[in-house]
């Protein structure tokens, strides 16, 4: 079977751009482990302009956030489902300080296209938020699995549901020959699994352990609250509440410690008890050290690429960062610097 490119790993990022690439008339191929601790299955999905206890806006979220509706709404055209979640994000603030800063915040032409409203005052008598808050737009949360789940469907010719063994790939001087595979060229999209692959040992990826809850709860408002942690809505009075983040104890499963600091900073956020944990779950994200994504061409290997390193912000960086790694791909478009893999290899 003689292909253009075979991609590691159907996460956001091999999903996203197989797709580019399928959709350029490339023949493309994804072998995906069916069963793994795969972080962006057990990911929150948010996308979200305003970031950090410092509320900053987000790196890259003018070149960014354009791109988020337009992608995640194409595929939903395609497949025929629905997996996208436009919603408010109502941050409290912490002080009359902060609220005065976001005043002036929101006069400027940077940060007002990312905001709805600031409010001085307090929006729900169930909120800790005595100094107000801001409501932000262009925000929302991605219904991972459902997307993920639904794009399978749609890769239903290209994708291969087995554990991939670096050891048995081949290269005959012109293809990567892998099983009865001959492929073009090589993409590694698959989290923390590239860490184990003989060609991006040398990339310093920091993985990172985050842990959420899925919660029963009263309040149910039409808007995602955020200062500590997130509360998303699912339905039925069940939210979704974390995250956590610890560079340590990246073991596989979820803590006793890590659930009571999630319920301890949701009570500082709603002043209401928690009637029913319903799940606890934990994933390791694949954050790199400067907090940016790994994107470019192998230094030595020929044809080996890698599309990696996304941590915790998959969902809003992707559907930009797969638009310039297929063009890179294509010879269209070079990468650029700062999240050029070329900017380690010093460390080689």
């Amino acid at each position: 079977m003689e292909i253009d490119f075979l991609l590691i790993g159907q996460g956001i990022a091999g999903t996203a751009l197989g797709f580019r690439l399928k959709q350029a008339g490339k023949k493309i191929r994804i072998i995906d482990q069916p069963k793994s601790n795969q972080s962006s299955r057990v990911a929150a999905g948010l996308y979200n302009p305003v970031t950090g206890r410092k509320m900053v806006k987000t790196w890259n979220a003018d070149l960014l956030f354009p791109e988020i509706k337009i992608f995640y709404q194409e595929l939903e055209k395609i497949t025929g489902q629905s997996f996208l979640v436009e919603e408010a994000i109502y941050r409290p603030f912490l002080s009359i300080e902060e609220q005065n800063e976001w005043m002036g915040n929101s006069a400027e032409s940077g940060f007002r296209i990312y905001l709805e409203q600031v409010f001085k005052e307090s929006q729900n008598e169930y909120l800790q938020d005595p100094f107000g808050g801001v409501l932000l737009k262009q925000s929302g949360w991605l219904k991972i699995n459902d997307f993920l789940d639904a794009m399978q469907i749609y890769f239903s010719e290209e994708l291969i549901q087995d554990y991939f063994h670096e050891q048995e790939l081949a290269f005959d001087g012109n293809f990567w020959v892998y099983k009865d595979i001959q492929a073009r060229s090589l993409v590694y999209c698959n989290g923390l699994g590239a860490m184990d692959s003989t060609f991006f040992k040398f990339l310093p990826f920091a993985p990172v352990k985050g842990e959420i809850l899925e919660v029963r709860q009263a309040f149910c408002p039409d808007y995602i609250v955020n200062r500590g942690v997130f509360r998303v809505h699912l339905g039925d009075g069940v939210h979704r509440v974390g995250s956590t983040y610890t560079k340590h104890d990246l073991d596989l499963g979820p803590t006793d410690e890590a659930k009571r600091e999630i319920l301890d900073r949701l009570i500082d956020l709603v002043k209401l008890p928690v009637d029913e944990i319903i799940s606890h779950k934990s994933g390791i994200r694949p954050a790199t050290r400067d907090r940016k994504p790994f994107l470019g061409k192998h230094p030595e290997a020929q044809s080996v690429y890698i599309f990696d390193g996304f941590g915790a912000k998959g969902v809003s960086l992707i559907p930009y960062f797969s638009k310039i790694m297929a063009a890179f791909l294509l010879g269209k478009e070079t990468i650029p610097k700062e999240v050029d893999i070329a900017r380690y290899f010093n460390y080689i």
